[in-house]
């Protein structure tokens, strides 16, 4: 077995960069899961939508330039529109959350 994938990224990689991208905007998946915003199946399309976009070493390089709370998910992100609707709203005076 060479450990290659198929057409779909590894799944324990794109958990954790979809869960990283929601993190610098101040999302917490479990969070919006437990409030209702987000459905365990939802939370499913993200990473598969995360694992078929092919963008994961780009994804990796906008993670290692954020010092700040993101305003927005990423452009090439496949799941930018959702996690931009998940974002909460800004907190005056608090930066980096």
């Amino acid at each position: 077995m060479d450990g290659s994938c198929g057409p779909l990224g590894r799944i324990e990689r794109h958990f954790w960069l979809t869960r990283s991208v929601a993190r610098v905007m101040g999302i917490s998946l479990s969070d919006c899961m437990a409030e209702g915003l987000l459905s365990e199946s939802g939370y499913g399309e993200l990473i598969t939508r995360c694992r078929a976009s092919g963008c994961d070493t780009i994804c990796e390089a906008w993670l290692a330039t954020q010092t700040d709370r993101a305003e927005r998910a990423p452009a090439h992100c496949a799941n930018a529109e959702i996690l931009d609707r998940l974002r909460p709203p800004a907190r005056p005076g608090r930066h980096g959350d």
